[in-house]
Parts: C-alpha cells; sequence; structure tokens
C-alpha cells in the first residue's frame, strides 16, 4: 500500500477513535444534534478502524514470519514461506476493502433510476436488439430484487422498441446501472437475412438519477407545454379510450419526455415531470463535467456505430466491454441477466480511476 494512501486510512481510524471519545462525553450525550452527528461519523468510520486494526496485525504477523524464515532448521523456514505467502494473500484482501473507504461514495447510487433504451443505426433490427437489452435489464432487475414501470415505449414494426422509457426502483440501483450509459454495438444474423450475413446494429442506453425531493430542479410552469393524448399500445379498453397519456416539453431547452404506462393522467404527468427534472439534473451535470469527461475511460458515447462502450457478438457468443477491454465468452448468460459478471469490474474500475485521483 503506498505511503499516502496509508496515512489517510491512518488519519480515518484515528479520527474513528476520537469521535467515540467525544460520543462519550456527558456534554456531546446532553446536546442531541451534536451527538447524531458525531454518531453518524462514528457509524461511517467505525469499519475502517476495524479493518485497519486488521491489516496492521496481519502485517506485525508477516513480520515474526520473516523472522522465523531466517531459522536454521530448513523444515521451519519452509514452513516460515508458507506462512508468509498465506499473510501476503490476506494483506492483499484486507488493503483493497481499506482502499475502499477512501473512495468518496457517489450520493447518487441509492437512488432510482430512469432508463432509457433507444434504437440507432441498423433499422428494424436496431429496434429488436433494443427489446434485447430491454429483456436483459429486466432479468437482472428480477435478481436484484428491483421493480421496473414500463413508462413509455415506440415499438418497432418487426419486434422490439424504436424507444423504450422505464423507471427501475430498488436498492443501489444507479450504483450498478451508471456504467450501463452508452452506445451499445450488436453483431448477428438477423432472422430476416437470407444469405446469413452479419449485420451490426447499435442502440443507446441512458441512465438517468431520479432525484430527491429536496434536490429537484424546480421548474417554471410557463416554461412547460404540457399535453394529452391516448395511450397506445396494450392496457387495454380504458387506456385507448381516454386521454391519459402525456408529453411534456421543456421549451428552454428543447427537452421532451412521454407516460402513458398509468391510467391515471394525474400519475402519468408525475411521473412525466419527475423524469423531466431528472434528464435536466443530467444535463447540467454532464456539462460540469464536461472537461474531465475527455479522459475518462467510462464516458457515454453518442450512437454512432464508431462509438460504442459495448459490442454483443452472437455468432461468437462474445461480449466485450471496450473501456476496460473486458471480454467474456458468457454471452447468453449475461443476456439472460448476469450483469453482474461485466458490472462489477467496471465498478472496480471506476474505484481505481477514483484512488488514482487521490494519489493511489
Amino acid at each position: 500500500m503506498k505511503e499516502a494512501l496509508r496515512r489517510r486510512i491512518e488519519i480515518l481510524a484515528e479520527r474513528s477513535v476520537e469521535v467515540g471519545r467525544l460520543l462519550a462525553e456527558p456534554q456531546v450525550m446532553n446536546t442531541p444534534g451534536q451527538f447524531r452527528e458525531l454518531s453518524m461519523e462514528f457509524s461511517r468510520l467505525a469499519p475502517v478502524a476495524e479493518r485497519w486494526a486488521v491489516y496492521t496485525a496481519l502485517e506485525m504477523e508477516r513480520i515474526a514470519a520473516v523472522a522465523m524464515g531466517q531459522d536454521p532448521d530448513p523444515e521451519v523456514r519452509d514452513m516460515a514461506d508458507d506462512e508468509v505467502r498465506a499473510i501476503d494473500t490476506r494483506l492483499a484482501a484486507e488493503g483493497e476493502e481499506l482502499l475502499g473507504y477512501l473512495v468518496p461514495a457517489d450520493p447518487l447510487d441509492a437512488h432510482d433510476v430512469f432508463l432509457e433504451i433507444r434504437a440507432a443505426a441498423g433499422g428494424d433490427e436496431a429496434a429488436i436488439f433494443a427489446g434485447d437489452l430491454f429483456r436483459m435489464y429486466c432479468k437482472y432487475a428480477d435478481v436484484q430484487g428491483w421493480k421496473i414501470e414500463l413508462l413509455s415505449e415506440s415499438r418497432g414494426e418487426h419486434g422490439g422498441y424504436k424507444e423504450v422509457v422505464s423507471r427501475v426502483a430498488g436498492r443501489d440501483v444507479y450504483s450498478r446501472l451508471k456504467f450501463e450509459s452508452g452506445t451499445h454495438r450488436v453483431q448477428r444474423v438477423p432472422a430476416t437475412e437470407a444469405q446469413g450475413r452479419i449485420h451490426t446494429s447499435t442502440c443507446t442506453v441512458a441512465v438517468l438519477p431520479e432525484q430527491d425531493e429536496l434536490q429537484v430542479v424546480v421548474l417554471n410552469e410557463a416554461e412547460l407545454r404540457v399535453d394529452t393524448f391516448r395511450a397506445s399500445g396494450a392496457g387495454g379498453q380504458h387506456v385507448n379510450k381516454t386521454d391519459s397519456a402525456i408529453r411534456i416539453t421543456h421549451l428552454p431547452s428543447g427537452l421532451v419526455v412521454e407516460c402513458q404506462d398509468e391510467r391515471s393522467q394525474h400519475k402519468n404527468r408525475s411521473r412525466a415531470m419527475s423524469l423531466l427534472k431528472a434528464k435536466l439534473q443530467a444535463a447540467e451535470r454532464e456539462k460540469r463535467e464536461a472537461a474531465t469527461a475527455q479522459t475518462r475511460r467510462l464516458q457515454v458515447g453518442t450512437g454512432d456505430r464508431s462509438e460504442r462502450i459495448r459490442t454483443y457478438n452472437f455468432p461468437q457468443g462474445r461480449l466485450t466491454d471496450h473501456r476496460i477491454e473486458l471480454t467474456l465468452y458468457k454471452l447468453q448468460a449475461i443476456a439472460d441477466g448476469a450483469l453482474d459478471e461485466v458490472i462489477t469490474p467496471l465498478s472496480r474500475e471506476w474505484r481505481a480511476e477514483q484512488l488514482a485521483a487521490l494519489g493511489g
């Protein structure tokens, strides 16, 4: 572990001890606001102090094992070598966990998200691929115990979606899906291809964190145009006969959102407003991060065939994430919802980038 990062962890562990001492002082205990604030800080720091104690104890064990390796008895030296190797393995694991505490938590990680998938280059095949991606995320949501609400859809002529917008709710949704934003490319032989040629199509995926009520963008009603219309697609006679669907246009930015899933016009309007606010927040966030995004490997693409974050090659059963040069020959399993095999390495790479920025 680098000395600079080691010192950061030491400071956190020392602060944990200090906060624990402060919490035991009568003056603090009798001051509810201060006691609550220090209690929350202690709950964040206590795991760091516990892991640091384990790490430093292992370091002492290693010193003892290395000293034992100087014993004149070859059997004792062999035993010492085995012990050093075992301790080094544990130190590496403990060190990685400790470094994770240094990465500032993304305040949006626990948020629900709006998931948008749009067919891009490739015509009918792109729409079919958009449907495949949506099914993949639905299956992954089932695995995670999340709930998916379909907000709006525009179906393709031969299956899939030209566009599908949904809301995904559950535990730590944004933390798992935030690296899915970008251009996804598929290579396969379409069912309509008579000569067996491989076609390339693309879809764009956008993952927008839903904002807390206290953090949302304040909208000026005079800058909004709200239209009602009859929902399309499945939904029963009630949906087809009433103007319950909502389309909101934000005039200054030109952003347009729709929601047609709910039977209630009021609920559709509420969902559409939440989606619009999430889009505006995301646009503002992207503007702030534009300068640094040019150097990030996890940045979002535009939808062009040449710009992609991931390729799904069905003839070879291969998935490649181009941002971290990850290749997996488990495409069918991933399409069936085993997305953690891709998401976990992306999360690990993101953490490494954050540590590098801290000097690690």
